[in-house]
């Protein structure tokens, strides 16, 4: 059985967006997404405890606030920084992974170019997360 999560979308490219979304439709998973075009939406939106995802799927290049400043300001916020965070983006640049992975994500995905690979990399992602326990506000 497949759990509902709520998840927000940290992405600025709506096609990108699109793609996910008919991803998860194929998929058949029945997660609720919520979407946020640059790490200050997403903030904005996390301000309300309410609002607290179950995961957050971050893309790295986005403009106004990208990626990794994103998780350097939720690594100062208790509730904000229990979340399972997995970066979803086209860069392959090993100091992004590397200051990502210190900065406490919990996984790193490139996206591919092919759909069938993109299908098979999130596929793999939510039946991880669907078996993995989850950390709950307090």
């Amino acid at each position: 059985m497949t759990k509902e999560f709520k998840i927000l979308l940290i992405e600025d490219d709506a096609i990108e967006i699109m793609k996910l979304r008919r991803s998860m439709e194929s998929l058949r998973l029945p997660h609720k997404l919520i979407e946020a075009g640059n790490g200050e939406e997403a903030l904005e939106y996390l301000q309300e405890p309410k609002n607290l995802p179950d995961l957050i799927l971050l893309d790295l290049n986005m403009p106004k606030m990208n990626g990794i400043e994103f998780l350097e300001l939720i690594n100062d916020i208790e509730d904000l920084k229990r979340i399972p965070t997995i970066i979803l983006t086209t860069s392959e640049n090993n100091k992004n992974i590397l200051t990502c992975y210190k900065l406490g994500i919990s996984g790193y995905i490139t996206k591919s170019a092919n759909y069938i690979d993109y299908l098979e990399k999130l596929k793999c992602l939510f039946e991880y997360w669907n078996f993995n326990k989850l950390p709950q506000a307090s």
